[in-house]
């Protein structure tokens, strides 16, 4: 852990901890997870464990706290503890549910619960409400907007009011993103224009980099999507063409995390889409089907299914950059699907309204990486190579 929190964001450690020590689930360094394992199935669990968590927290908040732009991770750290112990999820065994329940007893776990309420109440008193509920960031993701803002009984003029709150917003924020990454990059050490995202300065660049880099150190993700779209012409058959969709979204981006799991759980998933179809000459009502299929299961599939396990687990194990340049993969390939992406995202966003926004880390990370994605392969920035 010590290793990865020098050069991970905290919502990406945040997934790595939940994962290990709260779900028990699939960890990406199979020694660790086999080491906890084995201490949960010894005699000495009682002592160890609790130890060993302590520490795992204490090694997250020192290097946080200190820190203004990671701060708030610390009540994000024990919000998951929480979420953990209400929840009760089956996938989490017995005996580690019940180690993290002994846990929240001790005076350790009470000490750092009072240190998380104390950096949350100054967070606040700077203005960083992290307590607050998620319903109160909307006006950032304009994205978002007529599918969060807008019911089916509206007016026209409603709509057309909303639609253009929504182009106003996306201006204004290809805008400030412009400028930020032009100040960047100019040679005037004194022009300085504040960022216009929620991300720290570094992750923002790498960010950016990234959506509109050569991510394979050839091609940016726009050319790759031509290039898999004037390729698509020449597949014989609708099977092969999913068979190459699957190649497509793994480039440059590990799927095989988990012991393979999530690779494999994708491309059964990719070849059980309108198998019927499989001999067809593919075209582009497949190619829109199969996107919009992609997306359910990538991110969530409507309002009445609202289980979004995937994302969240993609999240957790690859981080925001790489998940959100897996959407945008899509997208790209179908630039029509942009709205039906961000109506993923709104449901996400409705069902989450009323959490408080400390213990949603992991979603508005996403959010504003999706603002900045979405604004350098579909807005007016200027591509930063």
């Amino acid at each position: 852990m010590r290793g990865c929190i020098e050069v991970e964001p905290p919502s990406l450690m945040l997934g790595r901890f939940r994962t290990l020590f709260l779900e028990g689930g699939e960890y990406s360094n199979t020694q660790v997870q086999q080491a906890l394992d084995r201490i949960l199935g010894s005699g000495v669990a009682d002592r160890e464990f609790k130890n060993i968590l302590n520490r795992s927290c204490y090694i997250l908040v020192n290097q946080w706290q200190n820190q203004p732009r990671s701060r708030g991770a610390v009540p994000q750290l024990m919000a998951l503890f929480e979420t953990a112990i209400a929840e009760r999820s089956a996938a989490t065994s017995t005996e580690l549910r019940q180690r993290v329940e002994q846990f929240a007893q001790t005076e350790e776990y009470q000490k750092l619960r009072l240190l998380a309420q104390k950096i949350d109440r100054t967070l606040e008193t700077v203005g960083e409400t992290v307590a607050d509920p998620l319903s109160n960031s909307i006006e950032r993701y304009p994205s978002l907007y007529e599918y969060c803002l807008l019911t089916t009984q509206v007016s026209d003029r409603q709509w057309q009011e909303v639609r253009a709150l929504r182009d106003r917003r996306q201006q204004q924020f290809d805008t400030d993103l412009s400028q930020y990454l032009t100040a960047k990059n100019t040679q005037k050490p004194k022009l300085i224009v504040p960022n216009p995202t929620l991300l720290p300065d570094e992750q923002l660049q790498r960010a950016v980099r990234q959506f509109s880099g050569k991510i394979d150190g050839t091609h940016t993700y726009g050319e790759l999507a031509e290039q898999f779209r004037s390729n698509s012409r020449r597949f014989r058959s609708y099977r092969t063409f999913k068979e190459e969709l699957y190649e497509y979204l793994s480039i440059a981006t590990d799927l095989k995390y988990g012991n393979g799991q999530f690779d494999r759980r994708l491309y059964r998933y990719l070849q059980g889409i309108r198998a019927q179809d499989d001999r067809q000459k593919p075209n582009e009502l497949l190619l829109a089907g199969t996107a919009r299929k992609l997306l359910d299961f990538l991110v969530v599939e409507s309002p009445q299914k609202p289980d979004h396990y995937v994302f969240w687990d993609l999240h957790g194990n690859l981080g925001s950059i790489p998940t959100i340049g897996l959407l945008l993969k899509i997208v790209l390939l179908c630039r029509q699907l942009k709205s039906y992406l961000a109506q993923r995202f709104a449901i996400l966003f409705g069902h989450h309204a009323a959490t408080s926004k400390s213990s949603l880390g992991w979603l508005v990370d996403s959010l504003e990486h999706l603002n900045v994605a979405l604004s350098l392969n579909f807005g007016r920035v200027e591509s930063i190579a």
